[in-house]
């Protein structure tokens, strides 16, 4: 149980020893990302080879440090080495990577890089340093000074974590290890120094804004709610529906007693003793192992009743959801939790004053919450010491698509998509040209070259026709069709509409429809005008903010790709040559009749002899583009 100070420091020690160990360690990257690369495949391999090694050596499974890219990573801890990290690591590779460790010596083979030292988030600020990873190098082999420090790679140079502090560093299902990096002593500090409103008044103070939508001021909200009479819930929302996003999955795999603290100082400075996870069905290891931290929480007396020896208790649940985008609106979410069909409602009564079960509710989502902590921790004026001036902190994007490294980025607020795109991100594969980035999930933008230099926070990318959302992020090439992009979004939308009001239910519907006729050659330039119109009458009068932000991908296509909707209308022609309808494949005379095309066609329609110039019947062709993808000698031409 921890009730003290002292309890509190005798549990992080303890986590200290765990992290690093006197012994050899072998820790994997064990996130969603990582075991669907072969995580699983690489621990196996290392408990196997472990047991050769002996004298207490371990294997143990982290979270995603956001090298998505690079999975499956497995790091060495070797008392007076640095942390030695391994990339696309074969489970045939580890019995070499570790019998070479064990003898002193280091495979150079796959080794990304080493752990320096870094700013630790988790300390105050009379100690800003992580002494974690200060090594004596005296003992390490001499070919390991020459690897890059891993925090100074192109993908990390620009990033500075703090909701993601702790993930790839700490085992997740170890309360202890958290504890070690300086968890729940932010707590610890609120409930023994603090009264309810200084909490409220820290928050604000830091200008924390929640990170899961439209940016609304964290300690506003509290305080709205604060001022509202009722018995108060606090509730994390992690009903991440977007396509390519995953910061709030990776977070609750990676560091969930993270989310567990930011709730609890929620929690007091609301005076609210039930709280609520809203996770999505389709993240089990996230509740699986957001459970195992909340039985931990309460088996170390962190959860329940008088937490700390103090008067504050407070109890906190998963509650499991079916996987419809619209529960990520705030009052969808919570009829959700009452058993209720997931619709909003309109919005004249905020949820801060009838919220949950009609009492005062406060909902962040699981990247709010995980800041919470730091905040307590670090103090106000350190947090807003990052970011912009209306944006303080750092943002967890998913950077998507078209791009060399994809994978979580925590970067301040501030930095420019170019900057994303091309240093962190490594550019477009193949050195194609990048055309636009999708921010905001479904319902943001699409934003194009000429705005590249734009600075990402809140305000900016609302004023370029996108948001902030939760995060996503997709960059898209050369080679991508924006009509197209602006139809599949909108179809995903269509299909995730509740259907309660008509502007959205209809607006959708219909849109989805011009979509289509013109990405079949069937447009008007009259469609144009009628998607703006229905656009702008769905954000004024839909129901919830999915209706009111549904038209976003319609309408920034159209502001900064207008030419390509007038190709596919007036020239009947896609110029991305993505849209079926409007493209054909046709060999040309650099044809050496190699008949590799005609062999791979899914319905025979080419046709010809060895070393001849083969033809593509036009009526049988299904524009797969199969034949243009296999042709190695560039004599299939789309158009």
């Amino acid at each position: 149980m921890i009730k003290s100070l002292a309890d509190l420091e005798k549990a992080a020690s303890e986590g200290a020893r765990s992290i690093h160990p006197p012994y050899l360690k072998v820790m994997v990257g064990a996130a969603t990302c990582g075991i669907a690369s072969g995580a699983n495949e690489v621990i196996a391999a290392a408990e196997e080879s472990i047991k050769l090694i002996g004298n207490g050596a371990v294997v143990t499974r982290t979270g995603c440090i956001g090298m998505c890219y690079e999975e499956p990573l497995l790091d060495i801890l070797k008392p007076g080495w640095p942390r030695l990290t391994y990339s696309h690591v074969k489970p045939e590779q580890v019995a070499g990577i570790l019998e070479a460790v064990k003898d002193g010596k280091v495979i150079k083979d796959g080794l990304l890089g080493k752990i320096g030292e870094i700013e630790d988030v988790t300390r105050n600020t009379r100690n800003t340093r992580n002494t974690h990873y200060r090594y004596p190098l005296e003992s390490v082999p001499p070919e390991i000074a020459a690897v890059e420090n891993l925090f100074g790679l192109d993908f990390t140079a620009k990033q500075q974590h703090i909701a993601m502090r702790n993930c790839g560093i700490i085992d997740p299902e170890s309360i202890e290890e958290y504890v070690a990096r300086s968890g729940y002593r932010g707590l610890y500090e609120v409930l023994t120094g603090m009264e309810p409103d200084e909490v409220i008044d820290m928050v604000d103070k830091a200008g924390l804004r929640g990170r899961g939508g439209g940016g609304f001021g964290t300690g506003r909200k509290w305080r709205y709610c604060k001022q509202t009479e009722g018995y108060r819930y606090v509730i994390c929302n992690a009903d991440e529906g977007d396509p390519g996003a995953y910061m709030d999955r990776s977070l609750l795999e990676s560091d969930p007693h993270s989310v567990i603290e930011g709730m609890l100082i929620g929690a007091y400075a609301l005076e609210s003793r039930q709280g609520y996870v809203y996770v999505r069905a389709e993240y089990p290891l996230a509740m699986q192992r957001l459970q195992k931290a909340i039985d931990d929480a309460y088996a170390h007396g962190l959860l329940g009743e008088g937490i700390f020896g103090t008067e504050f208790s407070f109890n906190l649940r998963i509650v499991k959801g079916g996987g419809a985008f619209v529960c990520g609106e705030s009052t969808a979410l919570m009829a959700s939790i009452e058993g209720k069909p997931g619709e909003p409602r309109a919005k004249y009564v905020h949820t801060v004053e009838k919220g949950l079960w009609n009492q005062p509710t406060v909902l962040n989502n699981v990247e709010t919450w995980n800041n919470v902590p730091v905040i307590a921790m670090r103090g106000p004026e350190w947090f807003a010491s990052i970011g912009t001036e209306g944006s303080k902190g750092t943002k967890i994007f998913s950077l998507v698509g078209n791009v060399n490294n994809s994978g979580l980025v925590e970067v301040p607020m501030g930095i420019t998509l170019r900057d994303i795109t091309y240093k962190i991100g490594g550019g477009i594969p193949g050195d194609k040209r990048f055309k636009a980035i999708q921010t905001g999930g479904p319902s943001g933008g699409c934003i194009p070259e000429s705005l590249l230099d734009l600075k990402v926070d809140f305000d900016k990318l609302l004023e370029a026709g996108s948001m902030m959302g939760s995060g996503g992020m997709i960059v898209m090439d050369e080679d991508t069709c924006m009509v197209d992009v602006a139809k599949f979004f909108i179809e995903f939308l269509k299909d995730e509409s509740c259907g309660k009001c008509v502007p959205c239910r209809e607006g959708l519907s219909q849109m989805h429809e011009i979509l289509r006729r013109i990405t079949e050659g069937q447009g008007q330039e009259s469609d144009l005008d009628l998607l703006e119109e229905l656009g702008k009458v769905m954000q004024d009068s839909s129901l919830c903010a999915l209706g009111s932000s549904a038209p976003n991908p319609v309408l920034s296509t159209l502001r900064f790709f207008r030419n390509e909707y007038l190709a596919h209308i007036r020239e009947k022609r896609c110029p991305a040559g993505v849209c079926t309808a409007l493209i054909k494949f046709e060999i040309t005379d650099k044809c050496t009749g190699c008949t590799l095309c005609a062999k791979n066609c899914p319905v025979d329609a080419i046709a010809g002899e060895v070393k001849k110039l083969h033809v593509i019947d036009q009526d049988k062709c299904i524009k797969c583009g199969v034949c243009y993808d296999v042709c190695k000698f560039d004599a299939v031409r789309k158009q």
